[in-house]
Order: structure tokens, then C-alpha cells, then sequence
């Protein structure tokens, strides 16, 4: 099982089904629970940025969206980006 990388801030594209696709932050949680890994969704480049929800990780990688925004297609875009993130030198 592929560890998760992400550690910092990032900003990834989401593609919308319905709408204008856009950047979304994605902002791994300070706090941990039992070793689940959480990161809060958040729209980019606005004064206010809109809540979207969050994604939670177990340590077998399983996640669950905890939110009411995004589509499941755009659940699993904003998942795959988190566990196949590379940190750019």
C-alpha cells in the first residue's frame, strides 16, 4: 500500500461535471484521530474560501468524503490527487 505523502498545503484541479472546473486547496488537518489522516477542502484564489468538506484516510488508506459539495466523481479526483502526490523539487 502506497504511503501518503502530502504533508503541506497544495492546490489541485478539479474537473466538474456540472460547472466550471476549478482549484481547490487541499489542507492536511493539524489535529490526527487513531491515526486517521484528514485534509479540508477549500476553493482557491477567493478572499472567503468556501468549505467544501474533508477527506479522512485510515492507515490502510480507505477514505471517506465528510461533506456535501463535491460529487462522488469529484471525491474520487480530490482522493487520487492526495494519494498519488509527489512533492516537486
Amino acid at each position: 500500500m502506497k504511503s501518503i505523502t502530502l504533508e503541506r498545503e497544495a492546490r489541485a484541479w478539479l474537473k466538474r461535471r456540472n460547472g466550471a472546473d476549478e482549484v481547490i486547496n487541499i489542507v492536511p488537518a493539524i489535529e490526527e484521530y487513531q491515526a486517521v489522516k484528514t485534509y479540508h477542502l477549500y476553493t482557491a484564489y477567493e478572499v472567503q474560501p468556501e468549505f467544501l468538506g474533508s477527506i479522512l484516510f485510515d492507515a490502510d488508506n480507505n477514505w471517506i468524503y465528510n461533506g456535501n459539495d463535491l460529487s462522488i466523481n469529484e471525491q474520487e479526483q480530490m482522493a487520487a490527487f492526495i494519494i498519488n502526490y509527489q512533492e516537486r523539487l
